[in-house]
């Protein structure tokens, strides 16, 4: 006689590496019924160029975190390398199945495609599939009306504990019986590495480290590349990945707020919190700016594509120093400041004149904090092809003067320079062949000429945006994407 298989709910962790304010789990755990972790390092996600190994770190230290965590449980994680409907299947064989909960993952192309396959086999195998909202971002809206209210609700609605009845969880010898039916993924990272550690451990000590000391010189460094580390909160990655929720984040910083000195540097980070939940949505709801401007209107547009041009940028040997460290800092630490990241695409599709879906997998890959829903939004904006943004092309040189004064980040990441007087720092093509005798320095040896000449390039690019921006086509599409995307929440916040 067949023994009559258990049944249990699965929750499907994705971009959401918590326990705490955990809404799948919440609701997994409020069923009653036994309840099984799992994550799947997906081969559709690893075999993706939007991805890297840097990423697959964090998350494996995430887990890891997370895993201990759960020892007072007598619960772990099922953790494995396959893909998510061989996975259930799977698991099919040893239980019955009855619910699968996850959060709504605005995520790539692929993604969204293996949720519509999950859903349809889901539906052919009697599983009731329930996603959540992540982060008060909606899915299926047509246009912003009501979301402003409706982000508010989210933001201002009490955050959900982890709660699990004695014995809920599955237990670590149950689980690990389970591990031998999978390829093993094992969760060992480099220690050593210069990336921001993954896991929610790590992740309340940025939040308690920003909010005791580092906020106070937040408005004041934001821009500086090199005071910037310091100074924003390096939270970005924990809410990226799901360590943390923006909706704790953002009620904890209103907590500080009652007591602090620092009101308005409080609400200029908060704010930040409720932009990037805007732009999050706007990826949502036109998600076809992964591939493509979301302004039709600029999709006539039509770049050269230089692998020269490109190689310079990506290794940070384009002759112009603080775009060559931001990049090469990138590179190293998986870290920018918000207006580095601004610089270097401005960079790449003004002055280089490339297209920036040319440099969408690189600096995704780059990005530990790699997030697509502001990834794709923001890269057009600075590329200029939204028809709703003010054009800005940003001067590497003026940049560097103003936020690098005493070049200290261009000599940290670019350091065939620091020997150099500072002038020379920010500019080293002024040099003369005396002066570059006098420093036992070469020009196009010790460091490359500039590739372009900026001055040329901006005017090209801004006379060519600028003639685009009257096309009818273009302004047309402008008032649609206002009309959808910015008319309710710009109003009122």
């Amino acid at each position: 006689m067949q023994k009559k298989k258990s049944t249990i709910s699965l929750v499907w962790l994705k971009r959401d590496l918590r326990l705490e304010d955990n809404e799948a789990i919440f609701n997994a755990l409020s069923s009653e019924k036994q309840v099984l972790f799992l994550y799947v390092f997906e081969e559709l996600l690893m075999n993706d160029p939007h991805y890297s190994q840097r990423h697959w770190n964090f998350i494996k230290e995430s887990l890891s975190d997370l895993n201990k965590q759960l020892i007072p449980y007598n619960s772990k994680i099922l953790i494995v390398q396959s893909d998510i409907i061989a996975v259930v299947n799977q698991l099919q064989s040893n239980f019955k199945i009855s619910d699968v909960y996850s959060h709504q993952e605005t995520g790539i192309l692929v993604t969204y495609e293996r949720d519509k396959s999950f859903f349809r086999y889901c539906k052919n195998n009697l599983i009731d599939w329930h996603e959540s909202i992540k982060n008060g971002v909606y899915r299926g809206l047509k246009d912003r009306e009501y979301w402003l209210e409706k982000s508010n609700t989210y933001f201002d609605s009490q955050t959900l504990s982890f709660l699990p009845k004695e014995n809920q969880l599955l237990s670590i010898d149950h689980i690990e019986s389970l591990e031998n039916i999978f390829t093993p993924q094992s969760l060992e990272t480099d220690f050593s590495s210069p990336f921001q550690k993954g896991g929610r451990t790590m992740a309340i000590k940025y939040l308690n480290s920003f909010f005791d000391k580092r906020h106070k010189n937040y408005v004041f460094h934001i821009s500086k590349p090199e005071m910037s580390r310091m100074s924003c909160s390096r939270l970005s990655p924990y809410l990226s990945w799901g360590n943390l929720s923006i909706r704790e984040v953002y009620q904890f910083a209103q907590e500080q707020k009652k007591t602090s000195k620092q009101k308005k540097t409080i609400d200029a980070f908060t704010s930040r919190l409720r932009w990037q939940t805007h732009f999050v949505q706007k990826f949502e709801m036109e998600h076809t700016m992964e591939k493509e401007s979301i302004n039709k209107g600029f999709q006539k547009l039509k770049k050269e594509v230089s692998l020269e041009f490109q190689k310079a940028w990506k290794t940070g040997y384009t002759g112009y120093p603080l775009i060559d460290a931001s990049m090469r800092c990138l590179n190293e630490t998986g870290y920018l400041n918000f207006r580095m990241r601004a610089l270097v695409v401005s960079f790449f599709t003004h002055n280089l004149w490339q297209p920036w879906q040319d440099a969408s997998k690189h600096l995704s890959q780059m990005f530990l904090d790699f997030e697509p829903g502001i990834h794709f939004p923001q890269l057009q904006m600075q590329a200029g092809e939204t028809g709703t943004n003010v054009l800005r092309i940003y001067n590497p040189i003026k940049n560097s003067l103003e936020h690098d004064p005493d070049a200290s980040f261009i000599k940290k990441w670019v350091p065939e320079l620091k020997g150099l007087d500072i002038p020379f720092v920010h500019q080293p093509y002024l040099m003369t062949e005396l002066d570059q005798a006098f420093n036992n320095f070469k020009l196009g040896k010790d460091y490359p000429y500039p590739i372009v000449n900026i001055k040329e390039t901006r005017k090209k690019a801004s006379d060519v945006l600028w003639n685009m921006s009257k096309n009818k086509q273009v302004k047309t599409e402008g008032k649609r994407i206002l009309k959808k995307h910015t008319s309710n929440f710009e109003t009122k916040t």
